[in-house]
């Protein structure tokens, strides 16, 4: 039934679905997982690095997150051209905002913005939807800090805590369970719990620096401070929580030999 409007982003089905947009959804879906942790005194964006080859120049400083003015950044989930274009688009509306108020833009303002463009998208005979959902972490005066999530559809939410990509139904299930709401959490339990969900959702044996991607912004004498973490403090992290999960499994072992005698 679909293949008959399936083929134009402007036409519903008759059960009211505009195919190509689910099958966008459905691309990121395949892409590499992103997330992001809302703390008391910052937040951070978490990303799976797939290009991790050898013969690779590390030129490019990030592949998976981008600064996109002083108090925003933002981390992508599937096709890396439709996100480029997309990024370029976030801070030249943050550039020109700037420019003509003389102040930072508002951070729902910008994925607003955005949003309307992507939503143009959906509705416009000849284009196709973006393929590209984005996380945004950042800070302003009148809310203070933000994360963000948008669709290829021109949706977006505010979230305390969030996924998208593979595996994101499991990370934000994982998410739900441990993540201690907003104010009790810091960026370090945050950091913590990034390593945690990449660990258990992403599909490999075990978790390197190569293969993850963070970022934090904080506030440090009235300035926004975004970083992006170096890979000595990412095995720093990996450890941390490799020896937590070693100290849980061998007390599990411990009670099940007692219960055993």
């Amino acid at each position: 039934m679909s293949r008959r409007y399936d083929s134009r982003t402007t036409i519903f089905s008759p059960e009211g679905r505009l195919y190509q947009v689910e099958y966008a959804m459905e691309a990121i879906g395949h892409a590499g997982t992103s997330l992001g942790i809302l703390a008391s005194d910052g937040v951070l964006l978490a990303a799976e690095r797939r290009n991790t080859h050898k013969l690779l120049d590390e030129v490019v400083f990030s592949d998976k997150i981008y600064k996109l003015y002083d108090d925003m950044a933002c981390s992508v989930s599937g096709i890396t051209s439709d996100a480029n274009v997309l990024t370029n688009e976030l801070r030249l509306l943050a550039q020109r905002y700037l420019l003509q108020y003389q102040e930072s833009m508002p951070c729902e303002q910008l994925v607003s913005q955005l949003c309307d463009i992507k939503q143009f998208y959906t509705q416009s005979g000849g284009k196709r939807p973006f393929g590209v959902s984005i996380l945004y972490m950042g800070w302003d005066k009148h809310y203070g800090f933000q994360l963000y999530q948008s669709d290829p559809s021109g949706n977006y939410g505010g979230w305390k805590a969030t996924c998208i990509g593979n595996n994101s139904a499991a990370a934000v299930s994982m998410l739900k369970q441990e993540y201690k709401q907003e104010g009790e959490t810091t960026l370090h339990e945050a950091l913590a719990l990034a390593i945690k969900t990449l660990s258990k959702t992403l599909d490999m044996t075990k978790v390197t620096p190569e293969k993850i991607e963070i970022a934090t912004l904080t506030r440090e004498g009235g300035k926004t401070k975004i970083r992006i973490l170096p890979e000595d403090e990412l095995q720093v992290l990996i450890k941390e929580h490799e020896e937590k999960e070693a100290k849980i499994e061998a007390e599990k072992k411990k009670k099940e030999e007692k219960q055993k005698k």
